[in-house]
């Protein structure tokens, strides 16, 4: 028995398992069991007859002719506060359809919503195979089961739990009513699945940002995509997130080796760029406000998108002006979220006394356009090591550096191996896969030779993913000496943590559930447990004629699809693309799929999100739907 207080029992038929759980239960815990009969009837069963007198002996209270879809109805609102509720092997009755019990269960998790504590839970046993998930052993086509997961979901539900339902844990429990009948379901192979709540959709409103550019003060609009990202500190002193962690067992590791030195003065989010030479595709474009011009256009002249990228310039946004003036060599000077933090190198070097040998740290949070996947990372915390050498000494800083990092990471998780891979070679090991992702791509800020951070999981599996994490190179000098070249170490936070603690999803490092967070207290890196499983996914496709005379943004595509589903796209896939034989245009057909890891998902609001998605890709990329 878990340390719970009032459980609520519905679909009792014998009530042997509310005798069982009776039995196990400590005297504190309040105990109702309910049956959708009345009480003559079952009463026939001298079984069930013989519990209910013992349960009402033990001051149980039993209630008869409940209808578990309508709970509410039978309890005042001061007595809807259950920590627990029980359903085993619901089913409709007689030889009802997967249609008819999808249903029944869909209304009876509506029906949990009004009566279960915030931190309850719901708990369902199903016979093998009903439930549709991969628990399930064999595992039915989902079309063909109960599709418990997207039930739940209907009401806010997520499933946190599941494990065998032994029928020798629940001492004199007999379970009745298969078709209707005093016969037993098939309980060998059965599953108690244990629902919870899952966070809500929040509702984004828009958040406006400080910070200081070039000695000003100015302000922008946060790109709805990052509204729930923006300033979470996940670095600060007392977080316990994963980040930090690994951050600062980095900084001790190499401070063994260096003199190092943090740099704590605040770093600007922005960064001016010219856009002839920042690839536009990959940064987001802010149009700022200033102090001399508050209520400047937060569009921009030209732009065209919805309304979700106020202030943020897309690449087709750019208009014919524009581009002539760069292409007459008078380049347009424009802001970006900074997608890595080497923009800040010269900065840096500018504005501290910049010794050589020692290692100076930048560490915060980083913005990149990117294509959907589940290791590519829109925003992650970047940790930067820099540090000013001898020319002609580069070579054996950059081997320390890599060292130190790879003692940091082979002692945070002991089957890791990490080794460098030259930004030249292009063809790893057969056996290993190299999942080289935007956020470790060869960086413009450095030197073109680059020294790429991997790392894999020693595993059985013949065919290891190796992930890279970081790159390693030296920077221009730029100010400070002819004689001095600098070395940078950059470090994906982000992706180290998901390889130590196990995490398959970047979403999950970002989630504001506090079971993620419960179970990191105190800096500890162990394996991470989901408290989502299994949950639902939903696939839709889109097809669209794209603009004549005019590149494809991709990156664009993918970043709307973000942004409109509230980052639960998870896959993205080109199905299709035709040229119009006599027309020249061309048409693409796209499947998406959605998925929450940390949310209930449903179908209704996957197909709203698809909506809004075809009415944002034809506003902003000028797409025309087919």
């Amino acid at each position: 028995m878990r340390p719970t207080r009032r459980l609520l029992l519905v679909g009792e038929g014998n009530f042997s398992f509310s005798a069982s759980l009776c039995d196990a239960s400590n005297r504190e815990a309040c105990i109702i069991a309910t049956c959708f009969e009345s009480e003559e009837r079952v009463s026939r069963q001298a079984l069930a007859k013989t519990n209910i007198q013992y349960l009402r002996g033990k001051g149980v209270e039993v209630c008869f002719c409940v209808d578990c879809t309508k709970l509410k109805d039978y309890f005042l609102p001061a007595k809807r506060n259950f920590d627990c509720i029980y359903f085993n092997f619901p089913h409709c009755g007689r030889k009802a359809g997967v249609t008819k019990n999808r249903e029944l269960l869909m209304k009876f998790f509506c029906s949990c919503a009004d009566m279960l504590t915030e931190k309850g839970e719901v708990h369902v046993a199903l016979c093998k195979g009903q439930g549709g998930t991969p628990a399930d052993q064999p595992m039915r086509e989902w079309h063909n089961s109960w599709q418990v997961v997207a039930m739940a979901a209907e009401a806010g539900f997520i499933l946190s739990d599941v494990h065998p339902f032994n029928l020798e844990d629940v001492h004199g429990y007999k379970c009745t009513g298969y078709r209707s009948q005093d016969k037993s379901f098939p309980v060998e192979g059965a599953l108690n699945h244990i629902f919870t709540w899952g966070l809500p959709f929040p509702h984004p409103r828009p958040v406006i940002c400080q910070t200081e550019l070039e000695g000003k003060r100015v302000s922008f609009q946060v790109p709805e995509i990052f509204v729930d990202k923006i300033n979470r500190r996940f670095l600060d002193t007392n977080s316990d997130h994963p980040v930090r962690t690994i951050n600062e067992k980095l900084i001790a590791q190499l401070s063994q080796t260096f003199p190092l030195q943090r740099v704590d003065h605040s770093l600007s989010l922005l960064h001016q760029g010219c856009l002839s030479a920042v690839p536009q595709s990959n940064g987001f474009w802010i149009i700022p406000n200033t102090e001399e011009n508050p209520n400047s256009d937060p569009i921009g002249k030209g732009t065209a998108r919805g309304i979700l990228f106020p202030g943020v310039r897309f690449c087709r946004d750019i208009d014919q002006d524009d581009r002539m003036k760069t292409q007459e060599g008078d380049p347009l000077s424009e802001h970006y979220l900074r997608s890595s933090l080497l923009v800040h190198v010269q900065d840096v070097i500018r504005r501290l006394s910049f010794l050589p040998g020692t290692l100076h740290v930048l560490s915060g949070p980083v913005f990149r356009k990117c294509l959907i996947s589940p290791r590519t990372l829109p925003v992650f915390h970047e940790t930067l090591f820099m540090c000013a050498v001898d020319k002609g000494t580069e070579g054996s800083c950059i081997q320390m550096l890599m060292d130190n990092i790879k003692n940091t990471l082979s002692s945070l998780l002991p089957s890791l191996s990490c080794f460098t891979l030259n930004s030249t070679v292009e063809e790893p090991k057969s056996s290993e896969t190299i999942e080289l992702n935007d956020s470790v791509r060869p960086d413009p800020h450095l030197d073109k030779t680059q020294y790429f951070i991997c790392v894999k999981t020693n595993t059985s599996d013949s065919k290891a993913s190796v992930s890279c994490i970081g790159a390693i190179s030296a920077a221009p000098c730029g100010p400070i000496s002819c004689e001095l070249g600098i070395v940078c170490a950059s470090v994906n936070l982000d992706l180290v943590a998901m390889q130590i603690c196990g995490i398959s999803d970047w979403r999950m490092l970002w989630t504001v559930d506090e079971r993620f967070l419960n179970q990191f207290i105190g800096g500890e890196l162990g394996p991470f447990k989901s408290f989502s499983l299994y949950p639902p996914s939903y696939v839709h496709d889109v097809s669209f004629w794209v603009p004549e005379c005019e590149q494809f943004d991709e990156v664009a595509f993918h970043t709307i699809a973000r942004c409109v589903s509230q980052e639960t796209v998870v896959s993205i896939q080109l199905l299709d693309r035709f040229q119009h034989p006599q027309t020249g245009q061309i048409s693409l057909c796209y499947r998406l799929t959605f998925q929450s890891c940390d949310k209930a998902l449903t179908h209704q609001q996957v197909a709203e999100m698809q909506m809004q998605f075809r009415k944002e890709i034809q506003q902003c990329l000028q797409v025309t739907l087919r």
